[in-house]
């Protein structure tokens, strides 16, 4: 077994990591109060390549890994959550079905716009479809001059921002098996309009928007993949999704473990620094402990998607734990913090704020339990063992 990232990963994972640090961490704090994505960092990131880093070189892209996007979603989100699922919702959300499902024509256009600094995002969710995705009400109908989409999506990520989705919509109500299809959307469309902006716990940096669509037509050949098949477009979609927030969470988690350590060090009480405690010591491996074993999941679930190996098991394992790692290594963080914890003055509040929502989107930990074991149920009634 060979635990060692390739040269390519290693020399990608360092230059993120620089400019994560220089230039990221810098205004999060800002970005975070602010309530924005500015413009001058999406043209940063776009220069860097990272909005293209696993879209072929054909179309303009860096043409790497999926491994690759999880190393930059990592890094980035250690300086900055908000940034890091911008990126991850991009990239894993809109990129990825364009990739998996879109003709050859679809691919020469948007995937070159993608590439080239147009924000993507995912339009699945609505205000009675969310963990049953299927059962969407966001009608698509076909008439002789396109798909003729009304109704509204919400808790889209990147909608204020984005000029290419992938939308999810009901076209076949009447058959349960294959009601949904899938669509790309140009922003700005006639008959598409941003609704509500959500105002939001954490990672505020990063825009959360309603979509409403009024009549609004878009070609006949913008349907991506099969008619009848968006449900099967939405899940593929997601599993390569949870591996983009287990990064984001894996991310949260090691800033916090970094900041705890570094003031656990400085801070005094009786006389010697809080770190010579064992009950901070306690604190600081169990962050350790589950960060190490969360990176592993999470890396293992990149690799076998890489390796065109089934991996939606391991990516609903990746992001449960790793994000219920964000969250206690974000509680554990605060309480070494103490009082301080709790004051905007220091990072780990808005920590603890950012890694909540790990737990939630892209299926929440309750749905991936149930993934988890449905998974595991299933393989167990063809193991061996099952004979004994």
């Amino acid at each position: 077994m060979d635990f060692e990232l390739s040269e390519d990963h290693r020399m990608l994972q360092e230059s993120v990591r620089d400019f994560a640090f220089k230039e990221v961490a810098r205004g999060a704090e800002q970005r975070d109060h602010e309530c924005a994505m500015p413009q001058g960092l999406m043209d940063q990131l776009n220069e860097l390549g990272l909005l293209g880093i696993c879209i072929p070189g054909q179309y303009g892209g860096a043409g790497m890994d999926t491994l690759a996007s999880t190393l930059v979603v990592e890094e980035i989100s250690k300086a900055c959550a908000g940034t890091g699922v911008f990126l991850s919702a991009h990239n894993s959300l809109c990129v990825d079905p364009i990739m998996a499902f879109g003709t050859e024509t679809q691919k020469q256009k948007y995937l070159s716009m993608l590439a080239s600094g147009t924000v993507g995002c995912l339009s699945l969710t609505e205000a009675n479809s969310g963990s049953d995705a299927g059962g969407a009400k966001c009608m698509a109908v076909e008439e002789a001059d396109g798909w003729r989409i009304n109704g509204s999506k919400i808790f889209v990520t990147n909608g204020k921002e984005a000029g290419v989705m992938v939308l999810i919509a009901v076209t076949d109500p009447d058959d349960k098996r294959h009601r949904l299809s899938a669509f790309i959307v140009e922003h700005p469309t006639a008959g598409l309009r941003i609704g509500k902006l959500e105002k939001k716990l954490g990672i505020r940096c990063s825009s959360t928007a309603e979509y409403v669509f009024e009549d609004c037509i878009i070609p006949k050949d913008n349907l991506l993949g099969e008619r009848g098949k968006g449900f099967n477009v939405a899940l593929a979609t997601l599993d390569g999704g949870r591996i983009g927030i287990a990064a984001q969470a894996l991310g949260i988690a090691q800033a916090c473990l970094y900041v705890a350590s570094k003031y656990a060090n400085m801070r005094e009480q009786f006389n010697r620094p809080i770190a010579a405690f064992q009950a901070i010591q306690t604190k600081i491996a169990d962050m350790a402990v589950r960060i190490e074993a969360s990176r592993n999941l999470v890396y293992r679930a990149a690799w076998l998607k890489d390796q065109k190996r089934s991996y939606g098991y391991y990516s609903a394992m990746a992001k449960l734990y790793a994000s219920e790692t964000a969250s206690l290594c974000a509680n554990h963080c605060v309480q070494v913090f103490g009082g301080y914890g709790y004051c905007q003055d220091y990072p780990a509040e808005r920590f603890l704020r950012d890694a909540k929502i790990t737990e939630i989107y892209e299926g929440t930990s309750e749905i991936h339990r149930l993934v988890i074991a449905r998974g595991l149920l299933k393989e167990a009634e063809n193991n061996w063992m099952s004979s004994i």
